[in-house]
């Protein structure tokens, strides 16, 4: 799908990309791409569709150079950026007829509808089909610059933050048409700032960082790479008079967790840190037993990719 080897960008002295080497093979997955403001996203993403031009490297996209035969590539690409220009005065409808006519393949019926109810029906825009621009609300625009990049049937969708500035409604709304695009085969690579969006929805993740890609896994992968610890959260009840250990009803919440690091509360609840969870929650059930105290509410939080991301960036968390 894509071929990227020694992928150079520069602005004058600004090195936008310093060698990128990547490949992605398969179909039907969800590619996430990461990186601080400047890393280099936009412009990697802008060198595959075409609007930019490399300084040094190869690219081939769908076995296309973006470069030398950006129509073939087009046609076969399906692009949201990071904004869209759209013309508020026309419908819904008439948006995608004018796009729709741009690319010969958007008048191939799908399951028996035309190629423009069919991509209505996917984003959920039916019911605005008669409506203005104009007046759609952010979320609605959004799907709509989604069902402009699905008309043609790409083989690959390039997404620049497609839920950016987005209400989680809305966001989840986006997120239900690019597990359905992933369902139907469709390979996503979805540009993001939203690090819990692209551990929900990636097969893959591909961290940039200074013009350089520093990581490059499934969200598992990098989880089990990241030197991170868990946090843990829990309540305790005192045991009741008669019990041992019950003494004066007091809890050393230093002693309560052995594998773990206490270090304070926050409201009613101790909070303690570790390296490995499994043993610290056996501790403290030990120690539960052993003082016939109760465990009242307990929750865990283990490492995130926002973690793992903050740790690659150099970012105390």
């Amino acid at each position: 799908m894509i071929e990227v080897r020694e992928l150079k960008r520069s602005y004058g002295a600004v090195h936008a990309l310093r060698g990128i080497d990547l490949s992605i093979a398969a179909t039907g997955q969800i590619i996430g791409l990461l990186g601080p403001n400047g890393a280099g996203k936009t412009t990697f993403v802008e060198i595959l569709e075409g609007l930019r031009t490399a300084s040094s490297g190869s690219v081939s996209v769908l076995g296309l150079d973006p470069a030398t035969a950006p129509g073939a590539l087009r046609a076969r690409l399906g692009v949201q950026l990071q904004a869209t220009a759209f013309m508020p005065e026309l419908t819904v409808t008439e948006t995608l007829k004018l796009y729709a006519a741009l690319y010969p393949q958007s008048k191939t019926a799908m399951s028996g509808v035309s190629r423009i109810d069919f991509v209505l029906q996917r984003v959920d825009l039916v019911d605005k089909a008669r409506a203005l621009v104009r007046v759609l609300s952010g979320g609605q625009k959004q799907r709509l610059a989604l069902a402009m990049a699905m008309l043609h049937d790409p083989d690959l969708y390039i997404l620049d933050e497609p839920t950016s500035g987005l209400d989680p409604i809305a966001r989840r709304q986006i997120h239900d048409i690019l597990l359905t695009l992933k369902r139907d085969g469709k390979t996503v690579l979805l540009s993001s700032h939203y690090l819990d969006e692209i551990e929900a929805l990636a097969d893959r993740v591909i961290i940039l960082a200074a013009g350089e890609i520093v990581a490059d896994g499934t969200p598992l992968d990098l989880l089990a790479r990241a030197a991170g610890t868990s946090t843990l959260w829990l309540d305790v009840t005192p045991p009741p008079p008669g019990l041992r250990g019950a003494g004066t009803g007091a809890i050393d919440p230093s002693q309560l967790v052995p594998q773990a690091t206490f270090e304070g509360r926050d409201g009613a609840l101790f909070r303690y840190r570790t390296a490995d969870p499994t043993a610290a929650i056996v501790g403290l059930a030990d120690s539960l037993r052993a003082s016939g105290a109760r465990l009242a509410d307990l929750r865990l939080k283990r490492p995130s990719l926002e973690d793992v991301y903050l740790q690659l960036l150099g970012v105390a968390s």
